[in-house]
């Protein structure tokens, strides 16, 4: 299995949620209260789970998942795990984001949960958020590859291919980037810092995800894909040494390779 985790989770509806998260978000409001809202992120999450667990809500702090493909292992850790079944990831952020949202949605799509909540302490007043995971594994391993403008290796196609129907799509650029790296070679072989010059000055270094030597790789989550991100693509391109970036796009439904050279305007 590519994903272990030493507790089993129930996956909720949303009423069962709802009625969990109204005790679990009452304790969180004391804690706010206790110490204020610039305490470190552990010290909430100590405070509420030892609040949750005078309860009689059982509460499980820092619960690791394991991720793996092939031989890529990764750890993540779940903040707060509450009574089996509800997940909550705590921050200390001046405003909850989208990168905040992509990371629970990568935890809940993992372990095939459908809703978890984000709760930040750093806000005037306790912000929180759910965050719904409405696809099922199926739906993320069911995908189509478009090739049309790709004129890299097969080789990468295949990497992203196999990774995508092990773990699915709908996970973090992050996660996707770092295991491609390790399949290629590891961050020695695969990433380097590479000069941006027009040809007269270098203004410094920029990194690159290689392919090979002269060749890099791309990877984003776009559902919609604007023609200016390409425009920016083929102007970093056109100012470093390599020949040629392969940027990848994968969407739910379809992942799309796309070869931009230093030929093409």
């Amino acid at each position: 299995m590519p994903v272990k985790c030493e507790l089993e989770i129930e996956s909720l509806t949303t009423e069962a949620f709802s009625e969990l998260d109204y005790v679990v978000m009452g304790h969180a409001f004391k804690c706010q209260n206790q110490f204020g809202r610039l305490a470190d992120e552990r010290i909430y999450e100590a405070s509420l789970a030892a609040k949750l667990n005078l309860s009689h809500l059982e509460s499980c702090q820092q619960l690791p998942i394991v991720v793996s493909h092939e031989s890529f292992r990764k750890t993540f850790y779940l903040d707060l795990v509450v009574s089996r079944k509800g997940v909550y990831e705590l921050k200390t952020v001046a405003n909850l984001s989208q990168a905040h949202i992509a990371q629970l949605l990568t935890y809940l799509y993992l372990l095939d949960l459908s809703r978890g909540k984000l709760v930040n302490f750093r806000s005037p007043k306790v912000d929180a958020t759910f965050v719904n995971a409405p696809l099922s594994r199926q739906e993320r391993t069911s995908f189509a590859i478009n090739l049309d403008k790709y004129r890299g290796d097969v080789r990468l196609t295949a990497l992203v291919k196999h990774m995508l129907l092990d773990l699915g799509t709908a996970l973090s650029v992050a996660l996707y980037q770092e295991i491609l790296v390790h399949l290629l070679g590891g961050e020695s072989v695969a990433t380097a810092m590479l000069p941006v010059t027009d040809g007269h000055r270098v203004f410094g270094n920029q990194r690159f995800q290689l392919v090979n030597q002269s060749e890099s790789f791309h990877v984003t989550c776009f559902g919609r894909v604007s023609d200016d991100y390409e425009q920016q693509l083929r102007a970093l391109l056109r100012f470093s040494p390599l020949q040629a970036l392969h940027w990848i796009n994968i969407d739910i439904k379809t992942v799309t390779f796309k070869t931009i050279t230093q030929n093409l305007p």
